[in-house]
């Protein structure tokens, strides 16, 4: 099968990832074969990529934003038919032994495996996953627009929750990737009032498209007080002004799996009850549960389509901010 590879983590510029022919993968016990049509391109696969994830498997075919059909049942498999269209997400596998699994807490299992880091991801035209971990899709969307759901789609959610912002909230997001235009049409459908804090001009006007009360630079004054605030922006230097644009008892999420240093703050940012919480990965309650809002709602990703060959032009855009919404490789014909 075609695939793209990632031989050792270097610099998104050098084009790591090489389009090369590898042997497809064969279902194991409770796994099915997905044959791939769309992957999504998540910052995720970037900090994978360039080495800021400490590498679990090398070589590694990145993605975890995995639409396909299903191929091949692995023994024992017997959830999904064949042919019927399935989701592959980050979290591949938990030990469901651990105390954070017992608890409800999977997210945190002491022992994960994460799809395109840790086992082969979607970057590929076969993927195998288990069947108690892949996603129905629900029929409302295409396969280009359910990819970006997979990822961007289900941490904003988890972010969203962890907010705890209420209807008639004023929310914060800083930066506007796939993951918050995603969001915002979560937090709209919540009759949630949005503010956008975001570099990019292109990126400030698909805020106010989808709905922001106001959109303006990642470090400007917002015009309210906020009830909460997500940072999507993998960029430390934003904690302290999403602090300070906080009310009392404000909370502020942060919701990627990387960020750069956080630099040091006056206390009175933080007192006065205010929290900073990360969001670790997500449960499969929280991709069922975000699946079935996304429908009601309906969500409608805004993409932009490469060829699976050209994975490292799409990264490279990510990385520069030059993709409006989310990037999603095409990957079957």
């Amino acid at each position: 099968m075609k695939a793209c590879v990632l031989q050792a983590p270097a610099r998104i510029e050098t084009n790591p990832l090489a389009f090369a022919d590898v042997p497809a993968p064969t279902p194991a016990n409770g796994e099915v074969l997905v044959r791939v049509s769309y992957c999504g391109v998540c910052r995720t696969d970037l900090h994978v990529i360039e080495g800021e994830l400490v590498p679990q498997k090398s070589p590694v075919i990145p993605g975890h934003q995995v639409i396909g059909v299903v191929e091949k049942l692995g023994a024992g498999a017997r959830r999904f038919p064949i042919g019927v269209r399935v989701g592959i997400a980050w979290l591949h596998h938990t030990d469901g032994t651990c105390e954070f699994c017992r608890s409800g807490a999977e997210n945190l299992c002491d022992h994960p495996t994460f799809t395109g880091y840790s086992v082969d991801g979607g970057y590929a035209e076969y993927a195998v996953a288990p069947e108690d971990f892949i996603y129905a899709i629900p029929e409302q969307f295409p396969d280009e627009q359910a990819a970006p759901l997979l990822c961007a789609g289900i941490i904003g959610f988890r972010s969203l929750r962890l907010s705890g912002i209420k209807p008639g909230g004023k929310l914060g997001f800083y930066g506007f990737g796939a993951a918050a235009h995603v969001a915002i049409q979560v937090a709209r459908h919540w009759s949630i009032d949005v503010y956008a804090s975001t570099r990019d001009a292109r990126h400030q006007k698909l805020a106010l498209e989808l709905g922001a009360k106001w959109a303006g630079g990642t470090l400007a004054e917002s015009p309210v007080q906020l009830d909460a605030a997500i940072v999507f922006a993998p960029a430390g230097e934003i904690v302290p002004p999403a602090l300070k644009a906080l009310r009392k008892g404000g909370v502020l999420v942060l919701g990627g799996i990387h960020m750069s240093p956080v630099p040091s703050f006056d206390y009175n940012l933080l007192y006065q009850e205010r929290v900073i919480r990360s969001v670790a990965n997500n449960t499969r309650q929280d991709g069922e549960d975000f699946l079935r809002v996304a429908a009601e709602i309906p969500i409608r990703s805004h993409t932009q389509l490469f060829a699976l060959r050209e994975a490292n032009r799409a990264l490279n855009a990510l990385k520069n901010d030059a993709i409006e919404g989310a990037a999603v490789l095409k990957v079957g014909s």
